[in-house]
């Protein structure tokens, strides 16, 4: 049986090499729920959701990171992010005039997907004042050159990083795994050579790894499989799961961000307004008298 949303990191001991393996469950199928997809968007937003897993553990202070991709094909936008406590959450948004024949609902690829395009990642503090001010939005782009979301990550880590990293993703109607292996900066364990040897026995291994295996099997025994000759250390699991930001406190900021005339104006049209998030599906209603009492006086309607 595969894990059920958990996130596991690894080390080699004799070399300075580190991994990630996360598989979705219950929070892929949740996130799943809220939206008709058909499979091949449903796989893509997986593999997104999967590469937000394992990218969360670069943050190192309150706040989220959001993977983004902008494209000219029947995706206009697909993004997932994830929270400082692991928490998920994603959606694609289609063209208006999309039109998806059999073929590219069922088997498209990213590339056929989206287009021409950029992948965004965006690394977003939740207060600057965490670390004296000092902290700010972190944004890297990179093209969609590449045929899957593995390669463009891996020429983003690539470009902004200089390191060496490698992803596997898999997804289907019920899980979402993804598997990372990246070389760290050589530090006490081995020379540049050594480590650069035991970087190619280690990608080599871990490119045996299949769709199914990630799929199918618990953490414990993919990295048996692949690595059980080498000094694996694997860490405590993390639990993640899918939850929305949205709430009615940031629905009444939006509607004050709108200002006083357009909230009128909204009302006078529709005589209520109405938020919908498009996560979560959850629904906000705002009586006249709520808006009211959101905006300190009369209103309009």
């Amino acid at each position: 049986m595969p894990s059920n949303d958990l996130l596991n990191r690894f080390i080699f001991d004799d070399c300075d090499i580190r991994g990630e393996l996360v598989t979705l469950g219950e929070s892929y199928r949740e996130i799943l729920s809220h939206n008709e997809y058909p499979p091949a968007i449903q796989k893509l937003l997986g593999e997104f959701l999967a590469a937000i897993s394992l990218m969360s553990s670069t943050l190192k202070f309150d706040g989220m990171i959001i993977l983004q991709a902008r494209g000219d094909g029947a995706i206009s936008t697909i993004m997932a992010e994830c929270n400082h406590h692991n928490n998920i959450r994603g959606i694609v948004r289609l063209k208006e005039d999309a039109e998806l024949n059999e073929q590219l609902a069922q088997n498209g690829s990213m590339q056929d997907l989206l287009g021409n395009g950029v992948l965004v990642i965006t690394i977003e503090p939740k207060r600057a004042e965490n670390f004296g001010g000092k902290l700010e939005r972190y944004q890297g782009i990179v093209p969609l050159e590449r045929e899957t979301l593995a390669g463009c990550l891996e020429d983003y880590f690539q470009q902004s990083e200089q390191l060496a990293t490698r992803f596997w993703f898999a997804a289907d109607s019920q899980h979402a795994s993804g598997f990372l292996i990246q070389s760290l900066p050589n530090q006490l364990k081995t020379n540049a050579e050594e480590n650069k040897d035991h970087w190619e026995t280690i990608e080599t291994l871990a490119d045996t790894i299949t769709p199914e295996e990630l799929l199918q099997l618990d953490h414990e025994q993919i990295l048996y499989r692949l690595f059980h000759e080498q000094p694996v250390r694997v860490f405590d699991p993390t639990q993640v799961k899918f939850a929305c930001s949205c709430s009615r406190e940031r629905s009444e900021s939006a509607l004050l961000a709108l200002g006083k005339s357009e909230v009128e104006e909204l009302l006078i049209e529709k005589g209520s307004i109405n938020i919908d998030c498009q996560f979560c599906n959850q629904h906000y209603h705002f009586s006249p008298e709520d808006v009211r009492k959101l905006l300190g006086g009369s209103v309009l309607h």
